[in-house]
């Protein structure tokens, strides 16, 4: 169990709190709007009402015990960007920000934060990505163009070994684990016989991924 605090508790940030929350870790919701702090006062490990523009109320909050702090005020950026620079001044290592515009971004960029969080963009491409894909149920990027994609498998494809599955993509992709109710297999060989229901989880380049989208549906 970690911990981690959340300044900001709109939708965004009060999402995050509460899905931390379920993965069993504790969680400081800090927020300046009173009504925020009391709708999850009873779901958050810590709710503070603090003014997170102000360097000496962060202080206060000794911040630096926590794994990480997500900056989720996105939509002002004066705030942020004085939030931001408040935590680095603390000594914060990591900052996660949610950024709403490439201004936002570059200057976030500038201040060396952990990580920028963009996530209506970063929805609308996993719900794109869904839609075109619909085989897919989960993707993750791992950068330099490399991702590793789960795959549903089909009543059609029952009984196909892995090798006939990705016909050429074979060199070029690499099978990370088939997981079967709550069997897992792993690694995979080329002569795998996999079952409708299965779950493939593929690593490779999303050119050859999407060479393998046909065979799929």
């Amino acid at each position: 169990m970690a911990q981690f605090a959340v300044i900001g508790l709109g939708r965004f940030g009060s999402t995050a709190s509460l899905e931390l929350l379920r993965l069993g870790h504790q969680v400081l919701g800090v927020d300046a709007d009173a009504k925020y702090i009391n709708r999850l006062a009873d779901k958050l490990s810590y709710a503070v009402i603090a003014d997170a523009t102000d360097e000496q109320a962060l202080a206060e909050l000794d911040l630096l015990r926590y794994e990480a702090v997500l900056v989720a005020t996105g939509e002002n950026l004066e705030a942020s960007i004085l939030c931001v620079l408040h935590l680095k001044n603390l000594g914060v290592q990591q900052i996660w920000v949610k950024a709403t515009s490439k201004s936002h971004h570059t200057i976030l960029s500038r201040l060396g934060v952990s990580r920028i969080i963009h996530p209506e963009e970063e929805m609308g491409i996993k719900v794109a990505q869904a839609l075109n894909y619909p085989m897919v149920n989960q993707y993750l990027t791992l950068g330099n163009n490399q991702y590793l994609v789960e795959i549903a498998l089909i009543a059609r494809l029952d009984g196909i070994t892995l090798s006939d599955l990705l016909g050429d993509a074979t060199h070029f992709t690499k099978a990370v684990l088939v997981k079967r109710r709550e069997q897992l297999f792993s690694p995979v060989a080329e002569n795998f016989v996999l079952k409708s229901g299965d779950s493939l989880v593929l690593a490779g380049t999303l050119s050859i991924l999407k060479t393998l989208a046909p065979r799929l549906v």
